[in-house]
């Protein structure tokens, strides 16, 4: 019996001394665990000041005032086109216009065989003379009439018989006169003269040719407006309360939204942009439901006819203007979700995310709001940044906001 206890408590014993054993081995390596953790939370936390800075390429935002535009695609029209037909059935005697001429308002192009007409208009003139004779016959009649009733020779009946006699020969004279104008009017009808100045089209008849009074006779020829000309565009129904606002900010009725004519090629060609400037002359009144957008058209001069009938163009509107904007390139802004941020190096060469908004985007810029000009901006090697990483500053290799900067700058070199 005391052998069994004995053993039984030595077997406790040994328990008791490999349990605290074994608290003593995790108390060693919790220890171990809880001091090899520490450094590594510091070096985590430290690793802004401790790592080798990364290099990122900057730029500067930049203030300056920056124009709201509105572009849209249009047609060159030409503001007034006229199709020249004939008025009288003749043959042509002349053409006196060549295919693409420019003809001013006026200007003779085409002569008929007007001689049936000259014939009618000598007729005409021949009886209203007559008429005129006759009438001066009447005249003298009716007043011997009234000196014979005055002297008791004649009745009344007399009297009022010549003077009856009288007024209907005045009115065949006003009727042979009529008949007088309307030979003229015919004659005239023999010679086309141009009823606008402008381009002449296609012409389609030549000397010799029959041609006739009516509206389904192919034209003599089409004269277009080509200075001024105007162009036509569609603008979104989003657009039209800022474009009303803008051709309402002149003096009275008049439209004072300037438009630019962006000329097609010249960014092919390298050559420098090409604009011509004029002003919205119209914007209609009712907006196309089935498009979501409204018909609104520019008047330019072309002088130099630089814009032709039909051509199409990129036309460009101002209209407002931002004051003292900050300006950052798009490629700065980082997107997550509806958040809009971007990651500027502060005092100490860090990287710190700074929440902007969005509020005009143009081109490869864009106007924000969250930082101030003057601040460097991260624009390459943002992907690899988090807040706080030390950076090593380098000019970005293609900087969007450069033209911007030169161009502020000789603004304000030229106020200076």
């Amino acid at each position: 019996m005391r052998s069994s206890k004995s053993i039984a408590l030595t077997a406790l014993v040994l328990a008791i001394a490999a349990g605290g054993w074994w608290w003593k081995q995790q108390q060693a390596g919790g220890g171990a665990k809880d001091g090899t953790a520490a450094p590594a939370a510091s070096a985590a936390s430290g690793a802004g000041k401790g790592a080798a800075p990364q290099a990122v390429g900057v730029v500067k935002a930049l203030r300056q005032d920056v124009p709201v535009t509105l572009e849209a695609s249009g047609t060159v029209t030409a503001l007034s086109n006229v199709d020249l037909r004939a008025q009288t059935t003749s043959t042509v005697r002349e053409v006196l216009v060549k295919d693409g001429q420019t003809v001013r308002k006026g200007a003779l192009l085409f002569r008929f065989d007007d001689r049936a007409d000259r014939a009618n208009l000598e007729k005409a003139r021949a009886q209203a003379a007559r008429s005129r004779a006759s009438m001066a016959d009447l005249e003298r009649q009716y007043q011997r009439a009234r000196e014979l009733l005055a002297q008791n020779f004649v009745a009344q009946n007399a009297v009022d018989t010549a003077l009856a006699n009288l007024e209907g020969q005045r009115a065949q004279l006003q009727a042979d006169e009529a008949a007088l104008q309307s030979a003229q009017v015919a004659l005239s009808y023999n010679e086309v003269r141009a009823p606008l100045s402008g381009r002449a089209g296609i012409v389609s008849v030549v000397a010799g040719s029959l041609v006739q009074a009516s509206a389904a006779a192919v034209p003599l020829v089409s004269i277009a407006q080509i200075n001024p000309i105007g162009v036509s565009f569609n603008v979104p129904e989003t657009q039209l309360a800022p474009l009303l606002a803008a051709t309402r900010q002149g003096k009275g009725e008049t439209a004072a939204l300037e438009a630019q004519v962006l000329m097609p090629g010249a960014a092919r060609s390298g050559a420098p942009e090409a604009k011509v400037l004029g002003r919205v002359s119209f914007v209609d009144n009712l907006v196309d439901a089935s498009t979501g957008t409204i018909k609104v058209r520019a008047d330019f001069e072309n002088a130099s006819e630089t814009l032709w009938p039909g051509q199409y163009v990129r036309i460009r509107m101002t209209l407002r203007s931002i004051k003292d904007a900050v300006v950052i390139p798009q490629a700065a802004i980082i997107l997550r979700g509806n958040e809009r941020s971007v990651y500027v190096v502060d005092a100490d060469k860090t990287a710190q995310l700074k929440p902007v908004q969005l509020r005009y985007p143009f081109g490869e810029l864009a106007v924000v709001e969250g930082i101030d000009a003057g601040a460097t901006v991260v624009l390459d090697g943002k992907q690899n940044l988090r807040p706080g990483t030390p950076v090593k500053e380098q000019a970005a290799a293609v900087n969007p906001a450069a033209p911007a900067k030169k161009a502020s700058d000789a603004a304000s070199g030229a106020k200076a």
